[in-house]
């Protein structure tokens, strides 16, 4: 049937308040010859039902939506919207697909559904935090947003839908999806399991798995199209599509046996938790990999740095002015360069190998010793003469330059120490000065 045969009709069925007569006296001619035609002869003539002022407010809703402008609604009752998009819904389904009318009548039901979003009370029985499965859901109130619902892969609509975010691994969903959630917080495995796995994509087969996803269960198959498993990079395992949406993330396995940075395909879950994992410190490459430092230069340049600067913090942690300067704030967000020297996080190799990190560290180590031997009395007086040939300016032990001794921690010229290396005379002066003091007397330097 066509769509002007169908409009027809449905116009038929719904008065239209903008059909408008064109006067008064036409409109009655009209009207009496409807009814002469439609009743018997010899039949009273009655008047037509419809001016009725109570049908007359009732049109708002029961008229043909589609013959109206734009945004103009009359009704204001829920129960008439909800009976005008329903009937909206038909007349879309049965248009035909693609076509310009059917694109017309899927505007105007977002328009009557928008309407209907307006006058419910967008607080009604939705609480703002929900806690399931360890998630903490807090309702957003950003409307002009479009997301992806996390459970059922479909457009959240800030307009139109309410739906939730967890605080804690920013998991979105409709507030009519958080009752079918059956993902656990990534955040708490974090909490309580803070290290990577290690393997290079440790695959055990699908048939491990029972032909299911890792996650959801959900029967899967390698050459099926409709429920197609796909391979986490990270994990090794298989998921179903609507668990694995081929999000990209670098591998930390990868990155410490291989230094391959490349971006591989991930599940969900990997993803956020690989994202909330990537400024934790819980690479230890020199246990897991330490044939890397003979092949990345960066990695030997760095951990210099970290050496000097670890040798640089008693001075501050003593400096007046350095602790007013809040210096060792400039690595805040690397609290564990000031902690260790062999703790890495996976954001600390990713900038390392762009060249962030070497530059930035560069910098930090810079403003450090400019304070320590130039800007700061206090710290230059902690400074060392070389004992060895008592020439040359102050030394201190984080200079490039300089040899420290292991027993005693006095500083010389690297040279001066390697000619002499068999006698400290630091040492020498102490192990003196305990001989010929008694046994209950404290030695000084």
């Amino acid at each position: 049937m066509e769509y002007n045969d169908k409009l027809a009709r449905f116009r038929q069925s719904h008065l239209n308040p903008f059909n408008k007569p064109r006067d008064e006296k036409s409109s009655r001619e009209d009207r009496d010859d409807l009814a002469s035609k439609d009743s018997p002869p010899g039949s009273p003539r009655c008047e037509p039902e419809f001016h009725c002022p109570e049908r007359v407010m009732d049109l708002g809703v029961s008229e043909d939506h589609f013959s109206r402008p734009v945004g103009l609604f009359l009704a204001s009752d829920i129960q008439q919207l909800r009976q005008a998009i329903e009937e909206c819904k038909q007349v879309i389904l049965e248009l035909p697909e693609n076509s310009d009318q059917q694109k017309d009548a899927v505007i105007r039901l977002i328009h009557l559904r928008l309407k209907l979003q307006e006058l419910k009370d967008p607080h009604e029985n939705e609480p703002n935090l929900r806690i399931l499965l360890e998630h903490r859901f807090y309702k957003e109130k950003s409307k002009s947003v479009k997301q992806v619902c996390d459970k059922c892969n479909t457009f959240i609509w800030g307009l139109i839908h309410t739906w939730y975010t967890c605080t804690g691994c920013y998991y979105r969903c409709h507030s009519k999806c958080l009752n079918l959630i059956t993902k656990p917080c990534v955040r708490s495995k974090v909490s309580h399991q803070s290290e990577y796995e290690l393997s290079i994509c440790p695959e055990t087969g699908l048939d491990s798995q029972d032909y299911r996803c890792a996650e959801c269960r959900a029967p899967i198959a390698l050459r099926a199209a409709p429920n197609e498993a796909r391979q986490c990079d990270y994990t090794g395992q298989y998921y179903c599509s609507n668990c694995h949406w081929n999000d990209l993330a670098v591998i930390p396995a990868r990155v410490i046996h291989n230094w391959d940075f490349e971006p591989r395909k991930v599940s969900r879950c990997s993803m956020r938790y690989l994202a909330l994992m990537v400024s934790r410190p819980v690479l230890k490459l020199r246990e897991v990999n330490p044939l890397l430092f003979n092949y990345v230069e960066e990695l030997v340049e760095i951990r210099k740095l970290r050496q000097d600067i670890l040798v640089m913090k008693p001075y501050f942690i003593t400096c007046k002015e350095a602790m007013e300067a809040r210096l060792l704030l400039q690595l805040q967000d690397r609290q564990h360069f000031v902690e260790n020297d062999d703790m890495y996080s996976l954001q600390d190799l990713l900038d390392m190998s762009s060249g962030r990190l070497s530059l930035s560290l560069t910098e930090i180590h810079t403003m450090f010793a400019k304070h320590i031997k130039l800007d700061c009395e206090r710290c230059q007086a902690k400074g060392f003469v070389c004992e060895l040939c008592k020439e040359g300016d102050v030394l201190f032990p984080f200079d490039s330059h300089t040899s420290v001794c292991q027993d005693c921690a006095a500083v010389f010229h690297r040279d001066c120490y390697y000619d002499n290396s068999t006698s400290c005379p630091r040492c020498m002066r102490l192990n003196l000065r305990k001989q010929e003091q008694g046994p209950g007397e404290e030695s000084w330097q």
